[in-house]
């Protein structure tokens, strides 16, 4: 089972991958709104912009990543009376955005899977892959010539000398410090694409991906969650790094958690930002989470019973609402029969558009893989099989899915 990952490269899976295109620190929140709606991933990597005398590598002006979630919150933050349309259009993502260089390496496209694996499994959520070198094809499996010796066209179009660093660029990025000409191309392998090929590989892994999450240890049980009747503004100043996401939940006498909604990147996606920030800063969580029917009959439909005191603006005066439509279709949750629902019906939503992606902890890894890759999704939470009340025991994320499959691949190999 381990030789998918010892013979196979970070090459391998770079067919197809489109350019990366930098986006600048300087730029707006406006244009990083547009730019995170329009990225397959949900999350754009944000740099510094190179100055003709600099002489960095790529992966040396990596700044860090931002996601819908960090741009809502960001807004929400700033007040609910605050003009928001004014800060996304004059504020630049420099401001936002968290400096973590650490979630970007830049690794030669002959990188060992099983080593890119582990840079993932420490924290890297973006491999930066030259894509200008002469890269043919896939992986010469089960060679015993891996260090180097097949990669010698490859390494012959870099720079002179640096023969020595593509010989141990199987567990090293590339460390030359020679200037890269201004029409190289790179592009960036995620999380997300490690996890899809490695769903086209569930044979060669089997029993594995058959296991319950459970079984294998892929349940995160440190999960970050508020209660559905504070104000969602809290969720703003505990945004968790991994998953980027923060269970809804209504606390049971016995203390267990029954979740409603998340808020997280992934559900704020291809949100309207300047709603979902109104919402934010106005609204409870479990409110936020459900939003308001935005069906076109006469009757008005209201939010259910979350109620918080009212909010205030930095003055100390009681915040105006917003003149603008909240609705669930605004912030990204987009469904059918629920835009039909009467208002006695409205907490059935919670299973309805506005709904968490959820698995039960008996559920196979391979299953649960599916899920995300098929929602685009960067977490599930796990729910307890014995209960049907969404009883919230933990959540799977992209990290958590890597380890589990590396620590039980080479626990089981031969």
């Amino acid at each position: 089972m381990a030789l998918v990952f010892v013979h196979h490269v970070v090459g391998d899976l770079t067919v197809g991958k489109p350019d990366i295109v930098e986006f600048a620190e300087t730029e707006t929140l406006e244009a990083a709104a547009r730019a995170i709606a329009d990225c397959a991933e949900g999350a754009i990597t944000v740099w510094r912009p190179r100055t003709p005398a600099e002489a960095a590598r790529p992966a040396e002006r990596f700044v860090g990543m931002l996601n819908s979630l960090d741009v809502v919150a960001f807004l929400a933050r700033s007040g609910a009376g605050a003009d928001h349309e004014r800060v996304m259009r004059t504020t630049p993502v420099a401001d936002v955005v968290v400096r973590n260089p650490g979630l970007l390496r830049e690794v030669d496209p002959g990188t060992r899977l099983i080593d890119a694996l582990e840079m993932m499994k420490q924290g890297v959520r973006r491999l930066l892959i030259r894509k200008s070198v002469t890269w043919k094809g896939m992986s010469k499996r089960f060679s015993v010539l891996y260090n180097g010796k097949w990669l010698k066209n490859a390494a012959e179009t870099s720079s002179k000398g640096d023969s020595s660093a593509t010989s141990n660029s199987s567990t090293q990025p590339s460390s030359s410090s020679c200037r890269l000409p201004d029409d190289e191309k790179f592009c960036c392998l995620s999380r997300e694409d490690i996890v899809r090929f490695l769903i086209c590989c569930l044979g060669a892994l089997a029993p594995i991906p058959l296991s319950s999450i459970s079984s294998l240890g892929a349940i995160n049980l440190l999960y970050s969650h508020i209660s559905a009747s504070v104000p969602a503004i809290e969720a703003a100043h505990k945004i968790p790094q991994d998953p980027c996401a923060i269970a809804v939940v209504e606390t049971n006498p016995d203390g267990s958690h029954k979740i409603i909604g998340d808020i997280s990147a992934y559900k704020l996606w291809k949100c309207d930002y300047l709603a979902a920030a109104w919402a934010m800063a106005n609204l409870s969580a479990g409110q936020f989470v459900i939003g308001a029917d935005e069906n076109r009959s006469p009757a008005p439909i209201t939010l259910p019973d979350f109620g918080i005191s009212p909010s205030f603006d930095e003055t100390g005066t009681r915040g105006s609402p917003r003149l603008s439509k909240f609705s669930s279709r605004s912030i990204g949750f987009v469904g059918t029969q629920a835009n039909h629902m009467a208002v006695g019906r409205l907490r059935s939503m919670y299973r309805g558009r506005s709904a968490p992606l959820t698995c039960k902890s008996t559920s196979s890894l391979a299953a649960v893989m599916a899920q995300m890759l098929s929602h685009r999704a960067t977490h599930v939470w796990v729910t307890d099989p014995e209960s049907e009340d969404g009883i919230l025991v933990g959540v799977v994320g992209y990290g958590d899915i890597l380890n589990a499959v590396t620590k039980n691949v080479f626990s089981t190999a031969p």
